[in-house]
């Protein structure tokens, strides 16, 4: 029997041998690898500058402390998605608004969203579930038509004339939306580079911003350092300088910036980013082999306007209940193959609950759950394992049905 894992990490001798030279280097924290990543980053999505933190959820707070977000506002984003989503805008103390998917997709209802805007909203938070970038043209159109009633707080938000589109793009480095990259889609597009990510820094995120008339880049990105390094005036390469010693702390700020540990990680995983997405693609075209003459239904990632990342394979049972789908992956794990769901709505956690949220109230959310299983997606799957994994789910399927 096989063993099959869900998502480990596909680490080679360049990842290993550039963080043993930064660790030889002697400059483990921020510095000159973390600046290189950045602008490794914002060149690869098409942005003008790129911030790198510790985590997206890091990425996501700071951006909405950026932009001023906080009591007295709203934040709107998708009932479908993981915690951080909406945990981020609790902890600057907003709202949190959610709003249900699309009927039969993992996306957020730009109909909804737009009925859900009040002259609160200053930001919304769409979710590119497994890799796949959401309809960003449906997004603006959303927040375009609720402009009237933005009410900006601040400088910042005043450039803007409707509610700020921020993305939470954990999922989505290197996909495509009518051919622009993610990171060049959203306002602002924030990453995840944890270990069961397509690229990988072990744990790491970072932020991108489109250009926007009046907008000082350089400014925006010296904020982002200030949030993010306890509001210190100076970094440590600053401090370095003979006699510069002293510096000021402007802000009671937050510690989350990136190590050049991790950014020597990711610069490698960066380097061979093209071939591990290749390989992820051919899973998915094994799987697709497999499972489509089945019936059953996935999360496309070639569309015709789009192009995912083949982050998850996202399967979705036609007519099976929830127990049925999870003896499917019981049945799976028993057969050595690591399943999963992704997302259990946030209305059915304890902590969405105790906010007043019920899942009753987002109907298209839960239908996404309760038939969903994510199979095994990595780089380390061979051909047969990809093989084995299909045929066990068509075995287990059977048997459950």
């Amino acid at each position: 029997m096989k063993k099959i894992s869900f998502s480990p990490p596909d680490i080679s001798e360049l990842e290993i041998n550039e963080v043993v030279e930064a660790m030889r280097s002697g400059w483990i924290t921020t510095g000159p690898r973390t600046k290189q990543f950045e602008n490794e980053i914002a060149g690869y999505c098409g942005t003008s500058r790129a911030v790198c933190l510790n985590s997206a959820t890091a990425a996501l707070e700071m951006t909405l402390r950026v932009l001023g977000v906080g009591p007295g506002d709203e934040v709107i984003t998708s009932a479908y998605t993981y915690t951080a989503s909406a945990s981020v805008i609790y902890h600057v103390g907003a709202k949190i608004v959610l709003v249900d998917t699309v009927p039969g997709s993992f996306e957020i209802d730009s109909e909804k969203l737009a009925a859900a805007i009040s002259e609160r909203t200053k930001v919304v938070i769409p979710v590119d579930i497994g890799g796949v970038m959401v309809d960003y043209d449906k997004i603006f159109a959303a927040v375009q038509q609720k402009k009237d009633l933005y009410r900006p707080a601040n400088d910042l938000q005043a450039l803007f004339d409707r509610p700020v589109v921020m993305a939470d793009a954990a999922h989505s480095f290197g996909a495509e939306y009518h051919g622009r990259r993610s990171g060049a889609a959203a306002d602002f597009t924030c990453y995840s580079f944890h270990a069961v990510k397509n690229l990988t820094t072990a744990e790491g995120g970072a932020v991108t911003w489109r250009d926007r008339p009046g907008l000082d880049n350089e400014a925006l990105y010296q904020q982002y350092q200030l949030y993010s390094l306890h509001g210190q005036n100076k970094d440590a390469a600053a401090k370095l300088r003979p006699g510069a010693w002293e510096y000021d702390i402007i802000y009671p700020a937050y510690k989350c910036n990136m190590t050049d540990l991790t950014a020597a990680f990711g610069l490698k995983q960066l380097a061979r980013f093209e071939g591990l997405i290749a390989r992820r693609r051919r899973t998915a075209e094994i799987y697709d082999r497999f499972l489509l003459p089945q019936g059953i239904e996935r999360l496309a990632h070639a569309q015709e306007d789009r192009q995912g990342n083949y982050h998850l394979y996202l399967v979705r049972v036609p007519g099976i209940s929830v127990e049925q789908r999870n003896d499917i992956i019981t049945k799976m794990a028993e057969n050595g193959v690591a399943c999963n769901v992704h997302f259990k709505p946030l209305p059915m956690m304890t902590a969405y609950k105790k906010l007043g949220f019920d899942i009753a109230d987002f109907p298209n959310a839960y239908a996404q759950y309760a038939n969903e299983i994510s199979l095994p997606m990595h780089t380390l799957l061979s051909d047969e394992d990809a093989e084995y994994v299909a045929e066990n789910f068509i075995a287990a399927l059977k048997e459950c049905r």
